[in-house]
């Protein structure tokens, strides 16, 4: 008999829904199989069978699950199955109406009567399963009248937060708490490496644009700078055995930070790149496509941003903030006036691990390597 345990899949949330079982209670499993989907505030994960036997709910579909809280059990035979978590009663109002044939999980339900969303717009979501976060994702964009007010209360409206969006909350309020963090920032000449982006796309045959080559760029700097891809741990560091860059990307579902683990070639990092940004459009990420980052890129490069400040994330040191290529007037060798093109490259750095002589040495070798 083996049992199986809610892990702990993040650091943002204390709690996961239960969305999915992908093998039924009492049916036979095999070791390796998925058998439940558990979605946090910005991904869905599935967990996987550790032996084979007959699979026993331990939690209701719908409901909320903490780390270390009894899943499952896996017996030799189909005998009864573990007593499931009942779902709390404040989450399953009883007069939500499913659209059409769209089936409403209990904490969509709960917050569709909270914003009082129609049936109609439900439907117009054309989901067979509406989840929670289907829900926010709707109540962000439907431009619907805000939930009324009690009277006696001063407030006016109200802007419900996702849970995508609460998560960028925890994750910033932290950084800001315990990570005294510094700002460097130097001017790259980006012209001549975007002009050969054409000619590596048609190489590599997928999209090359900066994203693609500052996560190239800072790869290569892991042997030389250990410390920019390191972890503070008490009065000293922990040094990562590799760099795995955490690329941001907002795509209109929300803020997330996927990992590119595979940083060896150009081509590598164009390929995950491309289906991060397939994934942040549709907000379809794996937890683990989300966790372990040991250094971040952060992507500003709307036209007119010609700064940014992006904040350290927790359990790392550095960030980087790629903002938009500007024109601007510049004298060739030969004295003559002519343009060229530039970005502001910032990295913001955990005092505690690296001082300012430490970044402005890591940005002048990040210009060596991208020009």
């Amino acid at each position: 008999m083996a049992d199986i345990r809610v892990p702990k899949l993040n650091n943002n949330d204390s709690e996961y829904l239960v969305v999915a079982w992908l093998v039924e209670d009492g049916k036979p499993v095999r070791a390796g199989e998925p058998v439940v989907v558990l979605e946090t505030s910005k991904a869905a994960d599935e967990l996987e069978a550790e032996e084979s036997g007959y699979l026993h709910h331990g939690a209701a579909l719908n409901t909320w699950v903490t780390p270390g809280a009894l899943l499952a059990r896996i017996t030799e035979g189909p005998q009864a199955a573990p007593a499931p978590a009942p779902a709390p009663a404040a989450d399953a109002p009883a007069d939500v109406p499913a659209p059409r044939d769209a089936v409403i999980t209990e904490p969509a339900r709960a917050l569709i009567a909270e914003l009082g969303i129609t049936p109609e717009q439900v439907a117009s979501l054309g989901l067979g399963v509406v989840r929670r976060a289907d829900v926010e994702r709707l109540a962000g964009t439907a431009q619907q009248e805000p939930p009324a007010v009690p009277e006696e209360t001063d407030e006016t409206d109200r802007h419900v937060l996702s849970r995508v969006q609460r998560a960028v909350a925890r994750a910033v309020t932290t950084s800001h708490g315990t990570i005294p963090a510094a700002y460097t920032v130097v001017r790259f000449d980006v012209g001549p490496a975007l002009a050969r982006t054409k000619d590596l796309s048609r190489q590599v045959r997928r999209p090359v644009g900066l994203a693609e080559l500052f996560v190239h760029a800072v790869a290569t700097l892991h042997p030389t700078f250990p410390l920019f891809f390191a972890a503070v741990d008490g009065d000293g560091a922990r040094l990562s055995d590799a760099p795995r860059v955490g690329v941001t990307f907002d795509m209109g579902e929300g803020l997330y930070v996927p990992v590119v683990r595979e940083t060896g070639t150009l081509r590598d990092i164009a390929d995950t790149l491309m289906r991060y940004r397939l994934a942040a459009a549709e907000g379809d990420f794996r937890e683990r496509d989300l966790t372990g980052a040991n250094i971040a890129v952060t992507l500003h490069t709307d036209a007119d941003v010609v700064l940014a400040v992006p904040f350290v994330f927790p359990g790392t040191v550095c960030a980087l903030a790629i903002t938009s290529p500007q024109t601007e007037l510049a004298l060739g060798e030969d004295g003559a006036v002519t343009t060229r093109t530039v970005a502001n490259i910032g990295l913001a750095y955990d005092h505690r691990l690296i001082n300012g002589r430490d970044a402005a040495l890591f940005l002048a070798a990040l210009r060596r390597e991208f020009e």
